[in-house]
């Protein structure tokens, strides 16, 4: 399976954590930080990154990608710069590759903690 295409999305603003995301959480995992995409929500557990993305012209049909920090075997963090707006934090898994763009108001060194936090720390 290819995952570059799939495995890209954009975090546009942190926001508060959905309560309609209890159903998805196992047994002891807690939401942690949340984060808008265009259309859904990225929220980062204490066990995953789970991200929900609507499909179609009404959104009706949801498909939830949910990544176990203990897959994640590699990942970066870059700021933006004078000429380059977009901060992106990359993920590098047994199965591909994920690639999140960072909108505007986002910390990239306060996700990067995050990531390094969750995926430290679940091994």
């Amino acid at each position: 399976m290819e995952t570059s295409e799939i495995l890209a999305w954009t975090l546009v603003a942190e926001c508060p954590i959905p309560q309609d995301v209890q159903p998805l959480l196992a047994q002891g995992e807690q939401p942690v930080a949340a984060y808008r995409t265009f259309r859904d929500t990225a929220i980062f557990t204490n066990m995953r990154l789970i991200v929900r993305d609507a499909q179609g012209m009404m959104g009706k049909k949801i498909e939830i990608y949910s990544l176990p920090y203990s897959r994640i075997d590699m990942w970066s963090s870059e700021n933006a710069g004078t000429l380059d707006w977009n901060s992106e934090l990359e993920m590098w898994t047994r199965v591909g590759h994920i690639k999140v763009k960072l909108g505007k108001g986002i910390d990239v060194r306060r996700l990067d903690n995050l990531i390094a936090n969750l995926v430290l720390h679940s091994r």
